[in-house]
């Protein structure tokens, strides 16, 4: 059907030849008098006139006709531009020509059944039916040509794309699309060898095994993009289909839910080219949301750094969970504003509090805790940045353990029943200061939980502590580095060509830290299998490609050497040597020597002093003391 469209709009684009124009309006004029004739013998029952009158009436419409439209050059008014300001023209001119048929016939056949009443009424209703036929037949030919021509090239804008697979969400995402003013879906593709050819939905279903498969494909349906309907579906395919279409110069997009799809309208928001974190991704670990949900339910519960990128994501996932009521505490003016909007627009019922503050404030905590009475705190609240933490230690202290000890005691202090403490993978044998700060933190909380749970110290709340990897997305992380590097032409900056990290999504960190508080009996530390690990040079290439570049000839990838502190390869998370299983195959329980509290109350004591005097020597010998895994690579800290 589109072939014909577009054949009929080729050749509509021509203009159609004077001569077939008048033609045509000749025709229109006998088949006006025919059916003029057709009116007053069947209708009025003037059965008297003889049929030479009925034959010199068409031959006089023929004639006149001829000559009235010809010299009134009807014909020159291109009938695609034909408008009322035409209409003058051809009123005069069909007036014309009822006046000279009038003069022809009534001195021929005037008698006593043609009489001078009846021949004039033949002559005005020939006059009116010509009339609107003309018109008529114009303004149905530019409606026609409109709607050939509005449907062409609605078709030629609309991108043309293939759907990824054949299951429901497939279909139901073509039949959502079919108005779309956007997208043109011309079939369905998926990896299989040579089929018999199937249609769904009336659409070819086409078949790739390399990339010379889908060249061929795109040069046939000069297709431009393929959409994915599902995350998943992404992932599948990141070894085969997306590089096949990466080097044909396709687009490879990725579809909202099929839920977010409204009559089939979408914006380009919506539908968007694949990200690199849609290719590092996993399937998300599986965790009873509902179990999770009844065990925040009704509940007071504070998250500080809640508005950095786990925290705000904690805070949106808790918002639809029926909490009672949400602090949201940090010490970032603009990130909490952002928050508090988004907050208001999507969790309309949510009782919640922004509260700026800072964790190294022990009065500003104080006055939460008092007020509020929380009764699970989320501690996200943390300095991350490992090279700017080398520069500056005495404030990772301050934060990541001075931080942590204050917001721990408070939880003590006024009851709270559970503290759940977002920790990293680089508190495993750390080798600079951020992933130091934050192993004391967490030996301080766990040390803490287990002087409670032995009756040595009062208190009610429960400690657990969350290991994760490389956040994708979060804020000031290589991903969004790169993806500015990209956008200004490059270069793209990575340290090592051998560096590796494990990677996870941000709402999974976040499913993972309320899983964690919802199946610990207290004092464990939680780490998640993470998969493999990420060569980071491979993703800056990928990134590149998935921005239509490529690498080392378009936007050149350059070494800029380990950064102090830095690793070439994080810790294996979850191992068998390292970790004790849970009911969960995918969280384990980290293996890690125990401290006694009172010791290490001392130490962070210590600390916090040094920290705060700015003895840089005292306290990276004292972090080394206590932690004596950690094996510092910053050449300046190496002497302590």
């Amino acid at each position: 059907m589109k072939k014909i469209l577009l054949e009929i709009r080729r050749r509509t684009d021509k203009y159609i030849s004077s001569a077939a124009i008048l033609a045509f309006d000749v025709f229109l004029s006998v088949l006006s008098s025919f059916f003029t004739f057709l009116l007053i013998y069947w209708l009025a029952q003037w059965k008297s006139f003889p049929m030479a009158f009925t034959i010199w009436w068409m031959f006089a419409s023929l004639v006149i006709s001829f000559a009235c439209f010809y010299v009134a050059r009807t014909y020159s008014v291109i009938i695609r531009h034909f408008s009322l300001r035409d209409m003058p023209r051809f009123i005069i001119c069909v007036i014309a020509r009822f006046i000279f048929i009038e003069s022809l016939i009534i001195p021929i056949f005037h008698d006593g059944s043609a009489t001078y009443s009846r021949l004039i009424i033949i002559g005005f209703i020939d006059m009116i039916l010509l009339l609107c036929m003309l018109v008529g037949a114009r303004s149905l030919m530019v409606y026609m040509y409109d709607i050939i021509k509005t449907s062409t090239e609605r078709d030629s804008r609309r991108t043309k794309t293939f759907v990824y697979g054949t299951s429901d969400k497939s279909v139901a995402f073509i039949t959502r699309l079919q108005f779309s003013p956007q997208y043109n879906i011309v079939g369905f593709i998926s990896y299989g060898g040579p089929m018999k050819k199937y249609s769904l939905a009336d659409r070819p279903i086409l078949h790739f095994q390399t990339v010379e498969d889908l060249a061929t494909l795109k040069q046939q349906y000069n297709v431009e993009a393929i959409i994915f309907p599902r995350e998943q579906n992404v992932r599948d395919e990141k070894e085969r289909l997306i590089p096949f279409a990466m080097e044909c110069g396709i687009k490879v997009l990725l579809s909202p839910a099929v839920d977010e799809i409204v009559d089939g309208k979408i914006n380009h928001n919506e539908i968007r080219q694949i990200r690199i974190e849609d290719l590092l991704g996993r399937p998300e670990i599986q965790i009873s949301m509902e179990q999770i949900s009844s065990n925040f339910n009704n509940k007071v519960i504070l998250v500080t750094g809640a508005a950095g990128s786990i925290g705000s994501e904690l805070c949106r996932q808790l918002a639809s969970m029926g909490v009672k009521k949400l602090i949201l505490f940090d010490n970032g003016e603009t990130p909490m504003h952002n928050l508090r909007l988004e907050l208001d627009e999507k969790y309309p019922e949510l009782d919640y509090v922004p509260i700026i503050g800072d964790v190294r404030s022990k009065p500003r905590l104080d006055y939460v805790f008092r007020n509020f009475s929380p009764q699970i705190v989320f501690h996200a609240a943390a300095y991350k940045h490992v090279p700017l933490m080398e520069d500056n230690p005495c404030e990772a202290v301050m934060v990541n353990v001075c931080g942590s000890h204050y917001v721990a005691n408070k939880c003590i202090e006024y009851g709270a029943e559970k503290m759940v403490m977002i920790s990293t993978d680089k508190a495993v044998n750390p080798t600079n200061i951020m992933g130091c700060t934050k192993r004391i933190a967490e030996i301080y909380v766990q040390s803490l939980g287990l002087a409670v749970a032995a009756g040595q110290h009062r208190g009610i709340t429960k400690f657990v502590t969350t290991r994760f990897g490389n956040v994708l997305g979060s804020n000031g992380s290589v991903i969004p580095r790169f993806r500015e590097q990209i956008e200004k032409g490059g270069p793209v900056t990575v340290t090592h060509p051998d560096i590796i990290r494990f990677f996870m999504t941000i709402p999974e960190a976040c499913r993972l830290v309320m899983e964690a508080a919802t199946m610990s009996k207290g004092n464990e530390i939680f780490v998640f299998d993470m998969g493999q690990p990420v060569k980071i040079v491979d993703m800056a290439r990928r990134m590149i490609e998935l921005a239509g570049y490529v690498p080392d000839k378009d936007i050149k990838i350059t070494f800029t050497g380990l950064r102090a502190g830095e690793k070439l390869y994080e810790e294996v998370l979850a191992n068998s040597e390292n970790t004790i299983p849970t009911n969960h195959q995918r969280i384990k329980i980290a293996k890690v020597r125990e401290y006694d509290y009172q010791e290490v109350h001392q130490v962070v004591n210590k600390l916090v002093y040094l920290s705060a005097q700015v003895q840089i020597p005292e306290m990276v010998a004292l972090m080394k003391k206590t932690v004596p895994e950690f094996k510092t690579t910053n050449v300046n800290f190496q002497k302590y």
